[in-house]
């Protein structure tokens, strides 16, 4: 590269290269990135029921007796769109303004890891963005495979595994509804799923099921509040899973990847929660999450319906409106949104920053209209706050509703 190149240029040119020429490698570094530490972790026990520690277990003290305040009422009163209670995290798993990580310190009051103040030696941060990029997807890529060693033992070992939240997020009553944490065998990874259903006693023939595909920068321990809701207010099973690399699930975080993990996600629910019956199945994606979403329904053609909340047309007409990067785009939602046979509603906030507009707007008037559901064009919200102040939460739910009522009648296309 030349001089002039700026750096984060340079910095692509240089991943591509180390890559082997790898596209997917370029777009995982520009899309991908997993929350550190995760919101969430994956408690593992033997077949006789007693805990097995990880290797990153040791040594480090754990907080795993702390269990957060729970918060009685809170479905009903954020449902209601009048709750004032301050959360760390929202119901759509984003982290608000003013509230970043921050890794826990240790009895002395150090922080963990801290290897400058343990030797006194300065540590050496000032890496090139290259450096950097390169560094960071390899270590991500050790990781993984260092994961998926781990969870091929524990299906070999039937080691099961229970949710345990962060405390940054505040634990929703169950109200009868069961939560079970699994991981779904992939192609070269383990994807962490948390299933939470409805209570037996409202479980119909028609009770639906949603898969959620969430975004870029969350996992399932920050969407768990919203699969909460969502459970509790709609009577619906609802599915979350975490795409390679991201939280609980070994492997590595790339485009391809994420089409592999929804798919075996998908035909897992299928069988274990949908009663074979696709047709009571929806997908859900938001924003990054409606690459995998809109690429599963062109692929099953009788899923019962499809929700895309913020969604982009693709990847790179995120960053610029011009084809001339072409070739390394990804998730072209656009193109296969047309191909779609289910009913489908777009959702996206008139605010939005991240994910302009206009992207949903296109992906509404892509999808064939007699497969048009009601679009909700947010006017005072942007990317992440959707749900967020008085009223919002309880439009939300209602416009979901309406939309899975609309389902019930709604032949499929083809």
């Amino acid at each position: 590269m030349c001089c002039c190149c700026p750096p984060a240029i340079s910095a692509l040119f240089c991943l591509w290269v180390q890559s082997g020429f790898s596209k997917g490698s370029v777009a995982s570094a520009l899309t991908f990135f997993p929350p550190e530490p995760p919101f969430y972790k994956f408690q593992r026990k033997d077949k006789a029921g007693n805990l097995l520690l990880d290797e990153s277990d040791h040594n480090e003290e754990s907080d795993d007796d702390e269990q957060p305040e729970g918060l009685e009422n809170s479905l009903e009163r954020m449902e209601r769109g009048d709750d004032d209670s301050q959360q760390l995290i929202s119901p759509t798993g984003s982290l608000p303004p003013g509230k970043p990580l921050e890794k826990k310190a240790s009895s002395n009051g150090t922080k963990k890891n801290d290897k400058s103040k343990v030797t006194g030696k300065k540590q050496n941060t000032e890496r090139s963005p290259a450096q950097q990029l390169t560094d960071r997807s390899k270590e991500l890529r050790q990781r993984g495979k260092r994961r998926n060693a781990r969870d091929t033992l524990d299906a070999m070992n039937d080691v099961s595994y229970t949710l345990l939240l962060d405390p940054r997020i505040s634990v929703p009553p169950r109200n009868g509804g069961s939560v079970q944490a699994v991981k779904v065998p992939s192609k070269g990874s383990h994807v962490a799923t948390i299933i939470y259903r409805v209570p037996p006693e409202v479980v119909t023939p028609k009770t639906k099921t949603i898969i959620i595909s969430h975004g870029n920068a969350t996992d399932c321990g920050a969407m768990h509040v919203l699969q909460a809701i969502l459970v509790h207010s709609l009577s619906v099973n609802v599915v979350l899973y975490d795409y390679s690399g991201y939280g609980e699930s070994s492997g590595f975080p790339l485009e391809s990847a994420t089409y592999q993990d929804i798919s075996v996600v998908y035909h897992y629910t299928l069988k274990n929660v949908a009663n074979n019956d696709p047709t009571q199945i929806v997908l859900y994606g938001q924003s990054v999450g409606s690459g995998p979403s809109t690429y599963l329904c062109t692929k099953e053609q009788n899923v019962g319906g499809l929700i895309l909340h913020s969604p982009l047309m693709s990847g790179m007409r995120v960053l610029t409106p011009s084809r001339a990067l072409a070739c390394l785009d990804i998730y072209p939602n656009i193109n296969r949104i047309k191909k779609v046979n289910c009913p489908t509603m777009v959702i996206h906030g008139r605010l939005d920053e991240e994910v302009s507009v206009s992207h949903g707007i296109a992906m509404h008037n892509a999808v064939p209209e007699h497969l048009r559901r009601d679009p909700w064009w947010v006017p005072d919200r942007g990317h992440n706050d959707i749900t967020e102040g008085p009223g919002k939460m309880a439009e939300y739910i209602r416009r979901l509703r309406a939309f899975l009522t609309s389902l019930e009648d709604a032949p499929l296309d083809g």
